[in-house]
């Protein structure tokens, strides 16, 4: 398998990536400089070499030395200088000889320690880099764990960056301003939440109420059966807003939390949805190796149970089951019921969306899964489900 340098590059911390971009720099610059310094290095020393006049001394006759004037020699050592004897010509081209030798020799040293300072340098220009991308970045870092431990309990918590008015400063402005706006939303929802709890409800107990009293029996013909529509029709719109009105308060979050006992919660629940189990003809058993206890909102943990194990008797036929199942951190709720296609089931978690009108039948609003999930999610979870086998649907939630 080849890497790829781009890849492994994008896998990098972006500090490493800026101390690695620092060494780079170092080096192509230090080897540019090193090159021409060779060069010059180079061209001076021929040319000092060409240069070069050599004097011979007088001598005997016959001895090493003869006198007269020699011209320069060629570097190569190849060509006599013109006017010398055959002595002279070997003193001209034995100097010739050792001031190339000298001048090779000082060039590969200089190379070779030029490259180990070079190198060296390099290693320091990184480390350097690295303590300098940390300090650069150290205001990113603090933005970031700033940012962490803001939730939608804390909104009130801003960056304050101080400093000077520069890039950062300025996006650590934007971003207090973000927070801002969320804050203003944040509280106009929970607002709303509050109002909604008492203005929604009040009208339909008093409707229900006035039903109740001013439609009691003895009634002429028909009127009862017209009753008992108008109250079938305030209990669901009573039951959908409560939902909607539960949905809002688990989007918010956890705003308390204790330690629940999940297996007692299930069973207590169960018990609960007898009479509905027992009208559909389903049979709902609750199974735990142990006692399961979560930190939560209590509340939201008793809806969240009632939702899986409500859902799972109503889409269910005569004669199916439903298993609550409690093992280590996770909860399982399967049933019997029609086949769910898999790649329907994202849509059953989605607020007022329907399988089918077969599946969701006279009763229901779609937002029992949603509800679920953002319960969930305010827990620090998700609910997940996949199809049963050879049909239903099996629900899971694994807590932390």
């Amino acid at each position: 398998m080849r890497l790829n340098p781009r890849t492994l590059l994008r896998g990098m911390p972006f500090r490493a990536r800026l101390a690695l971009a620092f060494s780079t720099l170092f080096l192509l610059t230090g080897a540019a400089l090193l090159t021409f310094v060779v060069l010059l290095a180079r061209y001076g020393t021929a040319r000092q070499v060409e240069a070069i006049e050599i004097t011979k001394i007088d001598a005997p006759s016959g001895s090493e030395f003869s006198s007269g004037y020699a011209q320069p020699t060629d570097p190569q050592g190849t060509l006599p200088p013109p006017g010398t004897t055959g002595d002279g010509i070997a003193l001209v081209r034995q100097i010739d000889q050792t001031v190339q030798a000298v001048q090779d020799t000082a060039l590969r040293q200089m190379l070779f320690w030029s490259a180990v300072g070079l190198l060296v340098t390099t290693l320091l220009a990184g480390l350097l880099g690295w303590w300098l991308a940390g300090r650069a970045l150290r205001p990113v870092a603090a933005m970031t764990e700033t940012t962490r431990r803001i939730s939608e309990h804390n909104l009130h918590q801003r960056l304050a960056l101080t400093g000077p008015d520069d890039e950062l400063h300025r996006l650590a402005d934007t971003f207090d301003t973000m927070l801002d706006r969320l804050e203003k939303s944040f509280e106009s929802q929970r607002r709303f939440v509050a109002n909604a709890s008492h203005e929604l409800r009040t009208p339909l107990a008093v409707q229900r109420t006035s039903l109740e009293v001013g439609l009691a029996d003895p009634l002429p013909d028909g009127l009862a059966e017209v009753r008992e529509d108008l109250l079938a029709a305030n209990r669901e719109a009573e039951q959908l807003i409560t939902a909607l009105l539960l949905l809002a308060r688990s989007d918010r979050g956890l705003e308390e939390t204790e330690t629940v006992d999940l297996s007692a919660a299930a069973r207590l629940v169960a018990a609960e949805l007898a009479p509905q189990a027992e009208g559909d003809q389903v049979d709902v058993a609750v199974t735990s190796d142990r006692p399961l206890t979560v930190l939560g909102d209590p509340l939201l943990l008793r809806h969240l149970l009632t939702n899986l194990v409500r859902n799972a008797i109503q889409y269910n036929h005569p004669g199916g089951r439903v298993r609550v199942r409690l093992e280590g951190h996770t909860l399982t709720v399967t049933n019997t019921g029609p086949p769910v296609p898999a790649d329907r089931i994202p849509d059953l978690f989605e607020p007022f969306r329907r399988l089918t009108q077969d599946r969701v039948g006279t009763t229901g609003h779609g937002l029992g899964l949603a509800i679920v999930r953002s319960i969930a999610e305010a827990h620090g979870t998700e609910a997940t489900a996949e199809p049963g086998r050879p049909g239903g649907l099996t629900v899971t939630v694994r807590f932390p």
